[in-house]
């Protein structure tokens, strides 16, 4: 466990994902800011903890972004929180998780980091074309938004890591206080409990946890297991699917049980967290001690606070983080893994990723069969 420059340094890289979807339950959706912060403040710490590694927490994207879009109440998020917490729990005790990764090779488990790295991509797109209202800057030019995303990335490929992200964490903190007016209330905001029926478990489980289900399965365990293991090594390893599946679904049922933000893990933090120097579990543990002392401390304040954040730097580090994830494909050396991982990713960016899943092993495991018979047939003559 390391708390040193560099794991100081990979702290800001994941913020681009969390940022903007935190803000936005807030604002729009009306959940208490104090319980936005607390889940993510905890697992991530848990995470440090429990992994040794920078394992990342963000919200559940889909799920945000539905219920965002849809206006849902704080009722049917907690409702939404509460199931995925419930189906993931159990997948990841039952070991059934782990059994069922063995089933996806390399090529398919690639494709989907792909299509979380278009999903970043298009993500940091959106914040510079149209800017969410409820940040102070929304209102700022469109090429200066673009121009300063494209320099963050810019900076990150040609600068020192560690210096540029020390630089975002200084512009970050000016622009907030050059942008946030009003008095700084201190202590927690309210936290008023959901009120749960059967009407608002039914609405969620339609509008949030089926959308998110393939999704959560695929990049929160499957590619995250993954990325731990082709950037650590044996010591990613001890990050198994179905562990990540525990964790990620504690997290959910105490979210859901305080009406906070729903999150997971992601294989595209990870590829953010590392790109900047995070190499332990430190950096998860003081980005969970940071968002902790937020929600408590300054949850009152937090949701004026977190709209000052200048929308070009989380364009920027959205767009790098994606960047830097669909590179993953480059450990692919046959012309057909690249085609299947490029066809599912591709699929499941523009349209469904559960369908591209599954097309993807009936593919694969089609010419597995294929392949075999024609073998055994030329063994036989």
């Amino acid at each position: 466990m390391r708390f040193d420059r560099a794991e100081f340094a990979g702290t800001v890289a994941d913020l681009g994902v969390f940022v903007p979807i935190a803000v936005a339950l807030i604002v729009s959706n009306g959940l208490s800011a104090t319980a936005v912060l607390l889940p993510a403040a905890l697992l991530y710490i848990a995470a440090g903890l429990i992994y040794r590694l920078p394992i990342p927490v963000q919200p559940l994207k889909a799920f945000g972004a539905i219920a965002i879009a849809q206006g849902l109440g704080s009722n049917e998020i907690a409702a939404g929180a509460l199931l995925m917490g419930a189906i993931f729990l159990v997948l990841g005790v039952s070991g059934l998780l782990n059994r069922v990764a063995g089933f996806f090779p390399k090529p398919i488990i690639r494709g989907v980091q792909l299509s979380v790295g278009l999903l970043f991509l298009s993500l940091a797109w959106k914040l510079t074309m149209t800017p969410p209202a409820a940040f102070a800057d929304h209102g700022q030019p469109t090429w200066l938004l673009a121009g300063g995303g494209i320099a963050v990335v810019l900076a990150a490929f040609l600068l020192p890591r560690q210096f540029v992200a020390f630089a975002l964490m200084g512009i970050t903190v000016a622009a907030i206080a050059f942008t946030f007016h009003g008095t700084l209330a201190l202590g927690p905001a309210e936290m008023p409990l959901p009120e749960l029926s059967a009407g608002a478990f039914a609405a969620a489980a339609v509008a949030l946890v089926l959308p998110q289900l393939p999704l959560t399965f695929a990049n929160s365990c499957l590619a995250t297991a993954d990325a731990a293991k082709t950037y650590f090594g044996r010591e990613g390893e001890r990050v198994t699917p179905g562990r990540l599946a525990m964790s990620l679904g504690t997290a959910n049922l105490f979210a859901g049980a305080i009406g906070g933000m729903p999150v997971c893990h992601g294989a595209g933090g990870l590829t953010a967290h590392y790109s900047f120097g995070a190499r332990s579990g430190g950096t998860p543990i003081i980005l969970g001690i940071v968002l902790l002392i937020l929600a408590i401390g300054f949850g009152a304040s937090l949701a004026t606070l977190l709209a000052s954040f200048p929308l070009a730097v989380l364009a920027g580090l959205l767009a790098l983080a994606g960047i830097l994830h669909v590179a993953l494909l480059k450990d692919l050396a046959h012309p057909a893994h690249w085609a299947l991982a490029i066809g599912v990713g591709v699929a499941g960016f523009i349209g469904n990723l559960a369908l591209a899943l599954v097309a993807g092993l009936l593919i694969w495991w089609g010419a597995e069969v294929i392949l075999g018979r024609q073998s055994a047939d030329r063994g036989r003559d």
